[in-house]
Formats: C-alpha cells, sequence, structure tokens
C-alpha cells in the first residue's frame, strides 16, 4: 500500500448537502427551512433564552429568599493573622488604603476587625467597623481603633 492509494472506509464520508442550488439538486426551493416564519427567513437569530413560547425556565422556577440592598459587605480581619500580616507586609498602621497597597482588599472594600485571636503587640487600626471584643484585645496590647465613616 503506497500513500497516494489510501482512501476512506466506505460509507465514512458523505456529499456535502448543498442548499439553495436549484431544484434540481433536491434541496432547491425553501432549503430545506420549511415554509414562512421567522426561521426560513434570512438574518434570523434566535432570541436568547427563548424556548418557543413555553413558559421560560427563569419564570417556572419558583423563587426563594430576599436579597437586602442595603447590606455592607466587609472584608475581614481577625485579630490573631495581625501580627502574621504586620510581619509579611511591613504594616503598623492598619487603614483601608495600606491593606489596597499589600493587595489584601479591593479599592473599595470596608474591613472590620473581629477578636479571633490573641494580640501581643501595639499596633493602631483605622477601619470601617470593629467587634467590642476585638476592640478589648487591641487596647489591652496598647493599640488604637479610629473607626471611619
Amino acid at each position: 500500500m503506497k500513500l497516494h492509494e489510501l482512501r476512506p472506509a466506505k460509507g465514512a464520508t458523505h456529499k456535502v448537502k448543498r442548499i439553495g442550488r436549484g431544484d434540481g439538486s433536491g434541496h432547491g426551493g425553501t432549503s430545506t427551512k420549511g415554509t414562512k416564519g421567522g426561521q426560513s427567513r434570512t438574518g434570523y437569530k434566535r432570541k436568547m433564552a427563548h424556548e418557543g413560547g413555553q413558559m421560560p425556565i427563569q419564570r417556572r422556577i419558583p423563587k426563594r429568599g430576599f436579597n437586602n440592598i442595603h447590606r455592607v459587605e466587609y472584608k475581614i480581619i481577625n485579630v490573631g493573622q495581625v501580627e502574621q500580616l504586620a510581619e509579611k507586609y511591613g504594616i503598623t498602621e492598619f487603614t483601608p488604603e495600606n491593606l489596597y497597597i499589600n493587595g489584601l482588599i479591593a479599592q473599595n472594600d470596608k474591613v472590620k476587625v473581629l477578636g479571633n485571636g490573641e494580640l501581643k503587640s501595639k499596633f493602631s487600626f483605622k477601619v470601617n467597623a470593629v467587634s467590642e471584643k476585638a476592640k478589648a484585645t487591641i487596647e489591652a496590647a496598647g493599640g488604637t481603633v479610629e473607626i471611619l465613616k
């Protein structure tokens, strides 16, 4: 067998259906698109998520719960993480600007300090929110807390 003698297996290939090339081709006339309606027209594009008049899935599925549009999301820092972050990034004052510069939060994120863990060193905090336990822990270590608006 030589390279020029290679052929696909019998029945493995089919003739291409040439649509709209006259009645003699067997695919002339309406070009296999049926008669009339949007789908037979040129330039037709199906509407996204349109289910042909059937009730769409987003309307069939029951709605549950509630999204509070006034919810305030905070990025959380625990008191136990503070010394590790200070050592790793060289931070002495924890402000949203310093945390953003070091890639710990996004530019418009709000920061809340929680009291999980221990604090041995003295740090100053200028954050958006602080828990009572965290405030007590920071002040016991000699640090300061200022709440930003």
